[in-house]
């Protein structure tokens, strides 16, 4: 298989005649059906993206390609797309097939993108480890007795296997950075409202972020160009200026980092610690500045995130009820019967307890004590931001608290396994972006990944830092 760094030099190799398109495509469904013990996807579209590949071949030839000419991509079993399979790796829609393609989606298509299948994850993306897929666990290329993280587990695994360029995933508390983290890749998950959520299948909708999964910032940055953008059919859509990502990126601007000293306490790997501050000292050695900050309720994001989450997710979910479509079960003896074995039956044990958490904290008695309180404990995570944000440009953290654990190893203890997204969620209570930056693996050769967040809707900066820790860091 002839290898590529990114979409610039393959859409150069395929100019100069050096790699056949549909070759390449023809080498990945090889390499699909290969490891597919991997578990990795739900669904493939194999001649489609094999006839795709011969038209654009064409349009390359004859210059009238768009930006993502030839790009193989994977996109995550949450997003539609018309006339394809949209299970959400949940057996309540497991024959359930799109009546339209989500608008992230449709604008990767429209750039001359092939889209090869649809990537496994955990159901209706929820879970952090891709453990609760109705279809089974995804498991890590790297290492395949551990977990890829979740939900976006089976996009991360495509992306870090080379089953494809470049997959898409949806991140509502670090469901795209971890699992970039511990299959040592990169992860963009995008300021809340740059990218079209219309044709997501909601888990928490003010929450919910699309993004890449890419083997370099190149590839990152070209992606976020083509999905960011105003779409009418989204209400939370912000109208903002487009901004040209793939060359922000090589911008030389010395940013201002942040060590926020929250995210370096008691439960971080020494080995995910030490290796991050190697890479803040040689940032040090090239004159950056770097000092520490606080986000003094850092303590409360995860309890905040999963009481308003699991308040969203109770209602999002209460449309799929076997009357309209997906699973109905075959004991109903009344309509009211029929809705509660119907989701019963249909959905996995985590939504079942989300569904549960999120009722309560929203039921008569409750609601102020919980939701209406985590809703201001929200505000001031966001103002923790926002004071960091006013004296630095960028914040750098670890990704996760450890390397990617075994498979089964927390299934048993929600508790711990929530604790996974630690140093994720934040960036979602707080609608900004963030980005996972392979840097390096641990003692067990696994990948160690390290987090940079911004301000809102300055996805440049992450770009711009992630480019220089790509370029002069981690290649040396």
């Amino acid at each position: 298989m002839i290898t590529y760094k990114n979409h610039i030099e393959k859409l150069r190799l395929i100019k100069e005649g050096k790699l056949s398109l549909v070759e390449n495509v023809r080498e990945f469904l090889l390499r699909i059906e290969d490891r597919k013990n991997l578990n990795a996807f739900n669904s493939i579209f194999g001649e489609e993206a094999l006839q795709r590949a011969k038209e654009i071949e064409h349009k390359i030839a004859d210059g009238s390609y768009g930006k993502l000419a030839g790009m193989v991509i994977a996109i995550k079993d949450v997003l539609a797309i018309k006339d394809k399979p949209l299970t959400c790796s949940s057996k309540i829609l497991e024959n359930f097939i799109s009546l339209y393609t989500a608008t992230a989606v449709q604008k990767l298509v429209d750039e001359d993108a092939i889209i090869i299948g649809k990537t496994n994850c955990d159901e209706f993306a929820m879970g952090s480890s891709n453990e609760n897929s109705a279809f089974g666990p995804v498991k890590n290329p790297v290492d395949e007795t551990r977990v890829t993280g979740g939900s976006s587990g089976g996009s991360a695994a495509a992306v870090a296997a080379n089953l494809c360029d470049v997959s898409l995933g949806t991140d509502t508390g670090g469901s795209i950075r971890q699992p970039a983290a511990f299959c040592g890749i990169f992860g963009l998950k995008p300021s809340y409202g740059l990218v079209s959520r219309f044709g997501l299948t909601a888990f928490a909708s003010s929450f919910d972020s699309i993004g890449p999964f890419a083997n370099s910032v190149e590839d990152t940055a070209l992606v976020l160009e083509v999905l960011a953008g105003h779409d009418a059919n989204d209400s939370t859509s912000i109208k903002t200026k487009t901004k040209s990502y793939s060359s922000l990126s090589d911008n030389e601007q010395k940013l201002k980092i942040g060590i926020p000293k929250e995210y370096f306490a008691e439960g971080l790997s020494s080995e995910i610690k030490e290796q991050i501050e190697n890479v803040i000292q040689k940032l040090k050695e090239m004159n950056f500045s770097v000092e520490e900050v606080s986000l003094p309720h850092t303590d409360f994001a995860i309890a905040t995130y999963y009481i308003l989450t699991t308040a969203e997710a109770s209602s999002n979910l209460a449309r799929f009820d076997g009357a309209r479509y997906g699973y109905r079960s075959k004991q109903s003896s009344s309509l009211s019967n029929m809705y509660k074995t119907s989701r019963s039956e249909g959905f996995g044990s985590e939504v079942k307890r989300r569904i549960m958490l999120g009722t309560y904290v929203l039921s008569s008695g409750y609601y102020d004590a919980y939701y209406k309180k985590a809703q201001q404990v929200r505000r001031k995570i966001k103002e923790d931001f926002i004071n960091a944000f006013a004296n630095v440009d960028v914040l750098l953290t670890p990704t996760t608290p450890t390397t990617a654990f075994k498979l089964g190893e927390k299934t048993t203890d929600p508790i711990e396994m929530y604790l996974s997204d630690i140093f994720t969620t934040s960036a979602n209570l707080a609608g900004i972006p963030g980005i996972n930056i392979p840097i390096g693996k641990d003692k067990n050769n696994l990948p160690i990944g390290l987090q940079l967040l911004a301000n809102q809707f300055q996805e440049e900066k992450l770009l711009q830092l992630g480019t220089i820790l790509q370029n002069e860091i981690l290649t040396n």
